[in-house]
């Protein structure tokens, strides 16, 4: 891999890991198309040029998200203090803590508690299946065709037998896991981790934005333990020096391009269907899997 190609890589990752059309099937098809060996180094470029999109996530969230941790740190902290004072005796009664903590459970201590929620079977999954997920990507055109193929079948299925009219203010404790366990598809066998996060919002009835959002605010811990626990193999490599150029330049041209694919997908979402995000994947995935076999 040279500069140009990492470069390429960046702009189809920043693209594609927002756009519910699997942008790592998109990076394999790079892969292949430049001939780039299929090997750990590859896995581990691919991982952390995700964490470029991350900082797209941040700069396009970074209100939401720094109220979310705000608001979360302030109930831990009325937690404990409440849990003190129901220890030690004092003169504030039990239903006056109740009431404390009843008033710092604002919505983003909720939104932040389902968020951690639907975080959890990533991660479990992610961890269990690191080796089988790498093994497949020493196919990465099978791989592609998979992760294309997935997606079209959950986007037909998600605009055509859902309702979309739930608002994210309603979300349940049993939405959140189930969109979790849908994130689980985009870990393995594989398909765009949006798509399917996307997708199991709508299936649990939520509105294209809302489901937007939930989705990409819950890939935020995923990403980042996903980029965080590769970089210790790449810290570990050989050749770092030689291989660190290529990192920056995927890393900053993904975090770029991906802030400009949210803002754009959250506009295209209040007014259109996924429907022609499934056609895009249906028809790649055929192109890529003849190649394949061919």
């Amino acid at each position: 891999m040279n500069l140009f190609e990492a470069f390429l890589l960046g702009i189809i990752q920043g693209l594609t890991e927002f756009i519910p059309v699997s942008s790592t099937a998109h990076l394999l098809i790079g892969q292949t198309i430049f001939n780039i060996p299929a090997d750990g180094a590859m896995f581990s470029f691919l991982v952390i040029v995700q964490l470029g999109t991350l900082i797209s996530l941040f700069a396009f969230y970074w209100k939401d998200l720094l109220n979310i941790i705000l608001d979360l740190l302030r109930y831990i902290i009325a937690v404990l203090v409440c849990v003190i004072k129901y220890l030690v005796p004092t003169s504030e009664k039990k239903s006056d803590l109740a009431v404390t903590l009843k008033k710092s459970l604002t919505s983003n201590v909720i939104l932040g508690i389902y968020i951690l929620l639907a975080t959890v079977p990533a991660l479990l999954a992610g961890f269990l299946l690191k080796d089988a997920v790498e093994a497949l990507f020493r196919q990465p055109l099978l791989q592609a065709s998979i992760r294309l193929f997935a997606a079209a079948i959950l986007l037909t299925l998600a605009e055509w037998l859902t309702k979309k009219n739930r608002p994210l203010d309603a979300m349940t404790w049993l939405d959140a896991l189930f969109i979790g366990v849908m994130q689980i598809i985009s870990v393995f066998p594989g398909a765009s981790r949006s798509g399917t996060t996307i997708s199991g919002g709508m299936f649990r009835g939520f509105d294209r934005p809302s489901a937007a959002r939930f989705a990409f605010l819950m890939s935020v811990p995923v990403m980042l333990a996903a980029g965080g626990y590769e970089m210790l193999d790449v810290l570990r490599m050989p050749n770092l020096g030689e291989f660190l150029p290529l990192l920056a330049v995927g890393f900053v041209t993904a975090a770029v391009v991906g802030w400009f694919a949210i803002k754009w997908l959250i506009a295209y979402l209040g007014r259109r269907s996924l429907y022609i995000f499934a056609a895009y994947c249906t028809a790649l995935g055929l192109i890529t899997f003849f190649v394949h076999l061919a």
